[in-house]
């Protein structure tokens, strides 16, 4: 095998979640490109059928499936309708999440379960509903997509549900890579820092919001939606068949000052 195959994802049936929007489109588009089927799956129907559109004109086998990942029923007529498709489960890119900003003093119970339920639970139960299938095949690769807050605090802008939720996921990909290791399925994570999203566009749009971001990552500036294609691709891919239990932070240097 050459090491330009190594990064290839031909022939594979990948899952993307929060597929809709922001990261979630870039990803998609970016495992297309690298030669996956990819199933696209988030709540709003109308922005996946768009995006099928676009993928499909570039040659791209593409399913678009309406999923909250809160909803369990909805995550197993998920997979159900994947395997009717396609016949099976390559990758899972574990990327749907939501977020609340408020202090932790003031954030409502209600709202903490509820940021929880989407950025952990919901993903513990597509990883568990793929795994099963990948662990059925012996061979798979599963991408949790956590966060910066999953790794340090920030503090200046309040998401206690958001952190806990990301920590939660950092956590739990080391448990399932740690018990799915001898079955063939692999499990890491992706930590992004402040990329421009559908999430973040009021912090994008104020200047000093923007330069208090510039100041603190070394790399100074945020990240561009794209930056986190190559990370995805080399952990779903045979380049990354050794890896496993790791989340890496893409984050322009953000968490090693």
């Amino acid at each position: 095998m050459s090491h330009d195959s190594l990064f290839r994802l031909d022939d594979r049936v990948v899952v993307v979640t929060g597929a809709s929007s922001g990261l979630g489109v870039a990803l998609a588009r970016g495992l297309a490109e690298a030669g996956a089927d990819v199933v696209i799956a988030a709540r709003r129907i109308d922005r996946l059928e768009q995006l099928a559109r676009e993928l499909r004109a570039n040659g791209v086998d593409v399913l678009p499936v309406a999923c909250d990942v809160s909803d369990e029923d909805a995550v197993d007529a998920m997979v159900a309708q994947t395997l009717a498709r396609f016949g099976r489960i390559d990758g899972l890119v574990n990327n749907a999440g939501i977020t609340e900003i408020v202090e932790a003093a003031e954030e409502p119970l209600a709202t903490f379960n509820r940021v929880v339920g989407v950025n952990l639970t919901g993903a513990f139960v597509c990883a568990q509903r793929c795994g099963r299938v990948m662990l059925e095949r012996g061979r798979g690769s599963i991408v949790n997509v956590a966060s910066i807050l999953g790794l340090v605090g920030v503090g200046q802008i309040p998401q206690a549900s958001y952190a806990a939720s990301k920590g939660g996921l950092v956590n739990l990909t080391r448990e399932l890579a740690a018990q799915w290791a001898r079955r063939g399925v692999r499990v890491n994570g992706l930590a992004p820092a402040w990329f421009g999203t559908e999430m973040t566009g009021d912090m994008f749009d104020d200047e000093r919001s923007m330069k208090w971001v510039a100041g603190r990552t070394p790399m100074g500036r945020p990240g561009e939606p794209d930056e986190m294609v190559g990370p995805a691709v080399f952990l779903l891919s045979d380049a990354a068949s050794y890896v496993t239990g790791h989340t890496i932070a893409v984050d322009g240097g953000w968490t090693s000052v």
